[in-house]
């Protein structure tokens, strides 16, 4: 019955006859080829077969010495020399005392089982691969279309590390070909500064290349359009010491070590749209050609340079937009600049002005404002508005600007100097609409402080206010406020059409100011919101104003800013204007806001002016870490200047136990404190940060923000010892 069964079958003595085959049945016969005669007493392939496989021989060789029941998959070749699979089982036979006899084993053809299960396999790898190819170049996209991300070419060097090749790097060429972690291409931090290694000796004692030597460099040629690549970068090569290639070579052994030699280094073109933009370096092991598909972590070599080339092109297009936003970035920030005044000190006047563009808009916009020292006795003050938050809205705002300055000069009544305006706008056929305010703020002869009688010279008077009068103009504008004791008066006489369109005469208003009045202009963006009407917010807006307690200009500004705009859906222009009170102000007792904020120009000249804005800020407050802010703002502002993008924002904050000092430009890239690198916030100046506050820096926005926590300074001691008592600030808190 047994002979008989269709599942190849035989019989062997034990091991200590060395599985001598017995018997076998016909199915063994017609599966394997071999007759009896030719297997009987032999010790069957199977046998030593298992005992190949290192895996599982001491595992088969435990079970045999135990007695028990084997199981394994070992290549067989029939008696015509075909291969195949054997599933092979071997079973113990034992005698009446346990000990084991014989062993009647079995085996079975899983060769066609195993082709498909290897093919499945083999399927599934080529699968996984292509999902992990999708999965990089999906996570390269990501990375590189985040302006925001400040080491992107670090970050997608680290997603094909280990995955497709054993090392790589970005190497960018301006002028200088130098390695790169960030799309702007400023080197890594922490990596050294290097000269350019085809136009400056990169290492002591070389030579720059003499003009009659011709140039042996294949790695300037690739940079030059030689060739397209993917180039294999030869190690070994004799190459000048001026040239890049020797400088690469250089750098690849600094960063790599021992294993650069034994691998393979590939170069693949940066392109962009004009000329390359770098090379990104490969390297892989000669280990790594071992692997092939047992790897399925890993992408197969011989698709490792087209996937290396795919993320090139797209790294270059993503440096091409990143170069490309920053020009278009630097544009609008210069045109800005440019339509924007400096803030002029006025006598007998406390003046603070503010703008901020829109976010979503470039920095660039159609509003404006000038604050004009026409004369003794007269200084102007113009706000305005274009229509449009567009390189061309900001151009005509440029215009207009300028038309009315030249007029402002010329003239001293309002209404007369925007007929003017009218005209020459219709003539030069500028296409925005605009709405303005233009007023003149006229000083008058020094009058006794209001709410005091008495010749204000004699001894123990009031000091002298000077009083001054308010003409002005609105052509389509929102009416200036007028603040007086908490009370909040609309000027809106003399109003007409916008600029531009005015047929008849412009009416000029006037009024009177007293000594403690403040003038507030502004434009839209300040109160304007999608979800309301334009009117409800001038009621905020005068709400607002009348609960205003600050007694500087800055202080009345700020709390409208903090009140009003946290959240500003458009432009936004300021300008306070405010009379002093000199015999109230110093006694007022009344609270002021803690913050102060001012948008920079990123321009020398910026630094000047915050460390005045923090010094008198400082005095306002009552604060005695004056000295110090302004040495901690001047460091932060000038690294902005150099090494940020955009318009800085400087705030400060008192936040009762130190002054908060923050700035925030439009980089990305992280400050760093080493010496020798861009974008760094700073050097040696910085040790003198770090001796007077506490700083960091958080992203913000499309940038980032470096604040900076002042010390409390203690107050001086008097002379026996005990400290001096340092007086509340005059407004209070």
């Amino acid at each position: 019955m047994i002979a008989d069964i269709g599942v190849p079958m035989f019989l062997t003595g034990g091991a200590s006859a060395g599985f001598a085959i017995l018997w076998v049945n016909q199915a063994f016969v017609r599966h394997t080829g071999f007759p009896p005669y030719e297997v009987l007493g032999r010790t069957p392939r199977l046998v030593p077969a298992i005992f190949d496989n290192r895996a599982d021989a001491d595992r088969y060789r435990l079970a045999i010495e135990a007695g028990e029941e084997i199981h394994g998959t070992v290549p067989t070749r029939r008696r015509d020399g075909t291969a195949v699979w054997t599933q092979l089982t071997l079973s113990p036979l034992r005698d009446d005392a346990g000990t084991v006899t014989h062993w009647v084993g079995l085996r079975v053809d899983v060769s066609e089982h195993l082709e498909r299960f290897t093919a499945q396999r083999e399927s599934l790898a080529v699968e996984r691969q292509e999902r992990m190819v999708l999965d990089i170049i999906t996570r390269t996209s990501d990375l590189l279309t985040d302006l925001s991300q400040g080491d992107s070419l670090a970050e997608i060097s680290a997603l094909l590390i280990g995955r497709v090749v054993d090392w790589c790097g970005f190497y960018l060429h301006d002028d200088l070909l130098r390695y790169a972690e960030s799309l702007d291409g400023a080197p890594a931090f922490g990596a050294r500064a290097r000269q350019g290694p085809h136009l400056a000796a990169p290492w002591p004692g070389s030579a720059v290349a003499p003009d009659d030597v011709p140039a042996l460099d294949p790695v300037q040629e690739l940079l030059d359009g030689a060739g397209d690549g993917p180039l294999v970068f030869k190690l070994d090569g004799d190459y000048p010491v001026w040239s890049a290639a020797h400088w690469l070579r250089r750098d690849l052994e600094e960063r790599l070590g021992g294993r650069l030699r034994r691998a393979t280094v590939t170069l693949h073109v940066i392109p962009g749209r004009r000329r390359a933009l770098g090379l990104l370096v490969g390297v892989l092991e000669h280990r790594r050609a071992s692997l092939g598909a047992e790897a399925p972590s890993r992408v197969p070599a011989n698709r490792a340079d087209t996937l290396l080339g795919v993320v090139a092109r797209r790294a270059g297009a993503a440096i091409d937009n990143a170069r490309l936003y920053a020009r278009e970035h630097s544009l609008a920030e210069t045109l800005q600049r440019a339509m924007l005044p400096e803030q002029a000190d006025i006598a007998g006047l406390d003046v603070w002005t503010y703008y901020a563009p829109n976010s979503e808009h470039a920095q660039v916009g159609g509003d404006w404002y000038d604050v004009l020292d026409i004369g003794p006795g007269t200084v102007a003050v113009v706000i305005g508005d274009v229509v449009g938050h567009d390189v061309e809205a900001a151009a005509a705002m440029g215009q207009l600007r300028s038309v009315v300055r030249s007029y402002a000069y010329e003239l001293t009544d309002p209404g007369p100097v925007l007929e003017r305006v009218d005209q020459l706008v219709t003539g030069m056929r500028i296409p925005r609409s605009a709405s303005m305010v233009y007023a003149a703020l006229i000083r008058g002869e020094s009058a006794p402080a209001a709410g005091l009688g008495g010749d204000a010279g004699e001894a123990g008077g009031a000091p002298a206010a000077e009083a001054w009068a308010l003409e002005y103009s609105r052509a389509g504008h929102l009416p200036p406020l007028l603040l007086r004791a908490g009370t909040v008066r609309q000027l809106n006489e003399a109003g007409g059409a916008l600029v531009g369109f005015g047929r008849r005469a412009r009416a000029t208003g006037r009024v009177a100011l007293e000594p403690g009045d403040a003038l507030v202009f502004y434009t839209d963006g300040l109160i304007e919101r999608r979800d309301r009407a334009l009117r409800v917010g001038v009621d905020e807006l005068i709400e607002v104003a009348g609960r205003i307690t600050a007694v500087d200009a800055a202080g009345v500004g700020e709390e409208l800013l903090g009140r009003l705009a946290d959240a500003p859906e458009d432009d936004v222009a300021v300008v306070v204007v405010r009379v002093p009170d000199p015999a109230t102000d110093r006694a007022a007792r009344v609270p002021s806001p803690r913050s102060r904020r001012w948008l920079l120009p990123s321009e020398p000249s910026s630094i000047g002016r915050a460390r005045h804005a923090v010094l008198r800020t400082c005095e306002t407050w009552g604060l005695a870490e004056g000295a110090n802010a302004e040495l901690v703002v001047s460091e932060l502002v000038a690294n902005g200047v150099l090494h940020g993008w955009g318009h800085l924002a400087l705030r400060l904050f008192n936040t009762g136990d130190g002054l908060r000092i923050e700035v925030e430009d439009a980089n990305p890239a992280p400050p760093v404190t080493t010496d020798g690198h861009p974008n760094r916030v700073g050097g040696f100046g910085m040790q003198i940060v770090e001796r007077l506050a506490e700083w960091g820096w958080r992203p913000a926005g499309s940038g980032k923000l470096v604040w900076a926590k002042l010390r409390a300074v203690q107050p001086p001691r008097r002379t026996d010892g005990r400290r001096r008592v340092v007086p509340p600030p005059a407004d209070g808190g």
